[in-house]
C-alpha cells in the first residue's frame, strides 16, 4: 500500500515537472516574439532587477528571480516588462508568489511615494490605525491606499488631475511606486503580455501628470531645450 502511495506520488510529480516546463518553454517563445515584433530586446532574467528596488514586491522572501525580461522604449523612456517571484515557507508549505512587474524610467529622482488598491487587508489596517495619506476625494481614498513622505510631495504629486487618472479602468488592481529615479507597478500573477502596452501608456499618463515645479525642485526642467522626456 504505501509503495503504491510513493508510486503515485512520483507520477504526480513528474507529470508538474513536465507541465511546467512545457509552460515556461511557452511563456518564453511568447516573450520573444511580443520582443521582436515591438523591437524591444528579450533576456530570460537579469539578477540587477531583483536588487533595484526596496518597495513592494521586492526584499520579500526567498529565491528572488527574475524571467522573461523584456527592455526597450515607450515614449521615447526607457521601460522593462518582467515576471518577478519568490518563495515563502519551507517544505510542504513552501509557496511561490509570481508577479508582473512593468517599470518606466523618469528623467530625475523624485520622493519615494507608493500606491496599493484599497482592499480587505488594507482597510482592516486602517481601521485599526494603519498609516496612509488622506485626500480631499473620498472616492480616491476609497480607491487607494497612500503612503510617502511627510509634507506637501504627496499632496503636490497626487493632485486632481493625477487622481483622476488613477480612477480610471486600466489602473484597477495594480500597485505603483515611485522610486528613485523609476516609476513602476505590479499586479499579482504571472506575465501578461497583452498588459504590458496599457500598463506602460498608464505610467507614461501619470508621468506627464507630474507638476513642473516638482521637477523644478529635483533639479530636471521639463521645458528646456534638449530635456530628455
Amino acid at each position: 500500500m504505501e509503495l503504491g502511495v510513493f508510486v503515485i506520488v512520483g507520477i504526480v510529480t513528474i507529470v508538474v515537472v513536465v507541465i511546467s516546463g512545457v509552460m515556461a518553454r511557452r511563456a518564453r517563445k511568447a516573450a520573444q516574439q511580443w520582443a521582436a515584433a515591438h523591437q524591444w530586446s528579450w533576456s530570460a532574467a537579469d539578477p540587477t532587477l531583483v536588487r533595484r528596488w526596496s518597495s513592494p514586491p521586492f526584499r520579500r522572501g526567498s529565491s528572488r528571480s527574475t524571467r522573461n525580461v523584456l527592455t526597450g522604449t515607450w515614449n521615447g523612456r526607457p521601460a522593462t516588462s518582467f515576471q518577478y517571484s519568490y518563495d515563502t515557507g519551507s517544505g510542504k508549505n513552501r509557496s511561490t508568489h509570481y508577479f508582473h512587474v512593468v517599470a518606466y524610467s523618469l528623467p530625475a529622482r523624485l520622493p519615494w511615494l507608493q500606491l496599493e488598491p484599497e482592499g480587505v487587508g488594507n482597510s482592516i489596517a486602517k481601521f485599526f490605525g494603519g498609516q496612509d495619506i488622506e485626500f480631499e476625494s473620498s472616492r480616491f481614498n476609497d480607491a487607494w491606499r497612500v503612503k510617502g513622505p511627510e509634507g506637501q510631495f504627496p499632496y503636490d504629486f497626487l493632485h486632481p488631475r493625477m487622481m483622476q487618472r488613477l480612477l480610471g479602468s486600466d489602473a484597477y488592481g495594480t500597485s505603483i511606486t515611485v522610486e528613485g529615479s523609476d516609476l513602476y507597478l505590479y499586479r499579482s500573477g504571472k506575465q501578461d503580455l497583452a498588459a504590458i502596452q496599457p500598463s506602460l501608456q498608464l505610467l507614461s499618463d501619470l508621468m506627464d501628470q507630474i507638476p513642473r515645479f516638482l521637477w523644478l525642485k529635483v533639479g530636471y526642467d521639463p521645458e528646456a531645450t534638449g530635456a530628455a522626456r
